[in-house]
Formats: structure tokens, C-alpha cells, sequence
């Protein structure tokens, strides 16, 4: 007979293992294995006080952060950068390496998203000039510019992106649902991040401070 155990046997006890773990160990975090990157190339392009964790919550919309992730139309890696762009950046970067190197993709789109964000200089508000620059990073400037006019003609704040929203579905020739669905999860999950974040500080703070004090 076997020494293993039996195979019902062992699924429970797999169960009550998985069940005993705390829930944040059940539940799969983002990885943070390109955190470093995102960090980087937000300090490079965007200054040292920008919230790289606009970018890495762009890099989860886009791909997973899955380097090796292709769209049905070709665009590539983690930032879902097609080969024309990225040609256009490496033109002016040509330290860039290949797209399919995480790194230099990270870094590629973040360099668009400043080329964006200079567009939309117009906004005031952070959050609002943010949600302009993610939505032409999906759609294009062209959609968004055509929204705004028509928010103008209807007496609404062009500079709000929930105006965008609302006459969103009046727009022709923009697969609009894409593009105000790709900002709400960029929107959730970059919340997401920098709630996770305060927690594993506040969690470091408290295990070095338990540590001092049984020194």
C-alpha cells in the first residue's frame, strides 16, 4: 500500500490549509515584480512627485503586466504598445531596446503618457487631467477631442472627464466602452494599489517598531 495519503483525504486537508490562511495570502496580489521600473520611468518622465501607481494600474488594464502579451491587432507587452509607436519613441530614444523587453516597453509608454499628459494641460485637476490622458492612450486624442466639443455644445465642462462620459455614446466612429471601461479599472485599481501600499508600510512600520522594542 501506498505510504501517500488518499486522494479524498488529501483534497480536504488542501482544503482546510487553503482555508486557515489569512486573506490576503488567499486572494492573489498584482505583482510587484516590475515595481521598480514603473518607479523609474514615472521619476524620468513625470518628476519625482508623480504617483507611479497610475502606471503600474495601466500596465494591469493593458496586459496583466504580461510581457509577452499581444493584442488580436498587434500591439505588444506589457503596455500594449503597437510596433509603429514604438518606433516613433525608440526615433527619438534610440537607447531604447527591443519592445518586447519589459523594461523598455514600461518605459516607452510611460513616454507616451507624458506626450498625453502635456496635451491635456489644460486640467486643473490631477485626477481629471489623468483620466484625459488614459483615455487617449486607449482611444486615440481624436475620440476625445470630438467629445469635448460636443460637451461644449451642450453647455457641459469640457474639462470633466464624467462629461466625456455622458455624451460619450453620441460619438461616432469610438468604441467608447472600451475606452470609459479601461479608465474606470485604470481609476479602481490604481485606488487599489496605494490602499495596498499604505497597508504593507504600516504593517513594516509596526514590525520594526515590535522589533525595537524587544531589543
Amino acid at each position: 500500500m501506498s505510504p501517500s495519503l488518499p486522494r479524498a483525504l488529501l483534497a480536504a486537508f488542501t482544503l482546510l490549509v487553503v482555508a486557515g490562511a489569512p486573506a490576503s495570502a488567499q486572494r492573489r496580489a498584482p505583482s510587484d515584480r516590475y515595481d521598480d521600473v514603473f518607479r523609474k520611468y514615472s521619476k524620468r518622465f513625470f518628476g519625482p512627485t508623480f504617483d507611479w501607481h497610475y502606471f503600474k494600474a495601466q500596465g494591469l488594464a493593458e496586459s496583466g503586466l504580461d510581457p509577452n502579451a499581444r493584442s488580436y491587432v498587434g500591439a505588444r507587452g506589457i503596455m500594449q504598445l503597437m510596433p509603429s509607436t514604438y518606433q516613433r519613441i525608440q526615433s527619438a530614444r534610440p537607447e531604447f531596446g527591443s519592445i518586447n523587453d519589459p523594461e523598455w516597453n514600461i518605459a516607452a509608454g510611460i513616454m507616451h503618457d507624458r506626450y498625453l499628459w502635456l496635451l491635456w494641460k489644460e486640467h486643473q485637476s490631477h485626477d481629471q487631467r489623468a483620466s484625459f490622458m488614459f483615455g487617449s492612450y486607449n482611444a486615440g486624442e481624436g475620440p476625445i477631442k470630438r467629445a469635448q466639443r460636443l460637451a461644449l455644445a451642450e453647455r457641459l465642462d469640457h474639462r470633466s472627464w464624467e462629461s466625456i462620459e455622458s455624451v460619450a455614446p453620441r460619438i461616432q466612429r469610438w468604441r467608447y466602452r472600451e475606452t470609459l471601461g479601461y479608465v474606470r479599472k485604470i481609476r479602481r485599481t490604481h485606488a487599489d494599489l496605494r490602499k495596498s501600499g499604505r497597508h504593507r508600510f504600516a504593517a513594516t512600520v509596526q514590525t520594526d517598531s515590535a522589533a525595537a522594542t524587544q531589543r
